[in-house]
């Protein structure tokens, strides 16, 4: 986003990177994505709020550049990871009387990424602050709300928060507002789903302390800034809250077929039973859309054909991703198909060792599923169907 003004000596001064499309070699970004930093002048001091991704450094000085910024005393970094983190090196070296203001444990991951000078800190505890004179920036420490050094600043008399990635998402767009709130729901659904979900129960924590702010901006370090604080307040809330969809996961591979026609018979089985259900071709399917079907299913089944012994490797990948994400789903099951035998049930069910749920009777077909395996895949929909009654998802 170009230079904006949130409020009087608040500045927008981050960078857009339109044509991103993987984060961290692993996270799809259909919408690009921002690296959001902030710039505070105090009658007294001036402070950068995070940085950006070194490829875009120089949109970065550009922007001091257009607001004439000629001296800068601090740079918060309330995240150590390098999109927000990554370009304190050039700021650092273009302004050398800046300290870098962070927690003891952002400081001490700062030093080892980016060999940053112990002697450039300025290091603060949670419900700390700091004056720029007119302006106090309070902090609020806030572990496990990605990494474990994360920290949210509060600029006390705005009234503006800058909670880094929590609260973001990541969406390259020309609006400096998250107005169109239908967009950025689902772009930040998918961003909770794939980054935040593992860390509900800090989240939820997190949450109920900011209970305690008059907020009246949400300026988070990926995508739009939020002046409805409620919006993603409540969406955060809902997400990682504890009521769960009448709806069925299930990802799958199919090689020869056979596990295809499983997963088609389960499919339709649940339908004819008012159970929902999302089917997700593992070699075909955005993962970022499966993410976001799991952060509110209530059942996760796993269906793969067998290669050599186990999983085929489309499916272990997918029971990984399912494992670090841990969604909060109650049920999980496994079906598939196999030629001669092997360990594939034994094998998934050790990837999913942080998932919480009740795993029901595995349904395998030895090649193309006979009847008996068809009436099998029946029973299966019955136990899901009656595990979500005792949810109380369905009638």
């Amino acid at each position: 986003m170009a230079v904006a003004e949130l409020a009087p000596g608040v500045h927008y001064v981050g960078a857009r990177h339109w044509d991103r499309r993987l984060f961290d070699e692993l996270i799809p970004l259909p919408q690009g994505t921002s690296y959001n930093a902030y710039l505070i002048q105090g009658s007294e001091a001036t402070a950068l709020i995070d940085t950006v991704e070194p490829e875009l450094a120089q949109e970065l000085m550009d922007h001091l550049d257009e607001l004439k910024v000629a001296k800068l005393d601090y740079v918060v970094a309330n995240h150590a990871e390098q999109d927000h983190s990554g370009t304190l090196p050039q700021v650092l070296e273009r302004y050398p009387e800046a300290k870098v203001v962070t927690n003891p444990k952002c400081k001490t991951f700062l030093e080892d990424h980016l060999h940053i000078d112990p002697e450039r800190f300025l290091t603060r505890g949670d419900g700390e602050t700091l004056s720029l004179g007119d302006r106090t920036l309070e902090f609020l420490i806030a572990p496990w709300v990605h990494w474990p050094e994360t920290m949210l600043t509060y600029l006390q008399e705005d009234r503006i928060l800058f909670p880094c990635d929590f609260l973001g998402s990541h969406l390259a767009t020309s609006d400096i507002y998250a107005d169109d709130e239908a967009t950025v729901y689902e772009a930040a659904k998918r961003y909770y789903a794939e980054i935040m979900m593992p860390f509900r129960p800090s989240i939820k924590k997190h949450l109920k302390r900011l209970e305690g702010y008059d907020i009246d901006l949400i300026a988070p370090s990926h995508g739009p800034i939020h002046r409805r604080p409620e919006f993603i307040l409540e969406a955060y809330r809902e997400w990682s809250g504890d009521d769960l969809a009448n709806v069925v996961v299930l990802p799958y591979v199919s090689m020869h077929g056979s596990t295809g026609v499983m997963v088609q018979h389960l499919v339709e089985a649940l339908m004819k039973r008012g159970v929902g259900v999302k089917p997700f071709n593992l070699v075909k399917s955005d993962l970022g859309e499966l993410a976001i079907a799991l952060v509110d299913c209530a059942t996760i089944v796993l269906a793969s054909p067998t290669v050599s012994i186990g999983p085929h490797p489309a499916a272990a990948y997918a029971a990984v991703l399912v494992n670090v994400l841990r969604p909060r789903a109650k049920v999980a099951a496994i079906i598939g198909s196999y030629g001669w035998g092997g360990k594939m049930v034994e094998q998934v069910t050790g990837m999913l060792g942080n998932l919480r749920v009740e795993l029901l009777e595995p349904v395998l077909a030895r090649g193309l599923p006979k009847e008996a395996d068809l009436a099998a895949l029946d029973e299966l929909a019955d136990a899901i169907l009656a595990k979500h009654r005792e949810l109380g998802l369905i009638d």
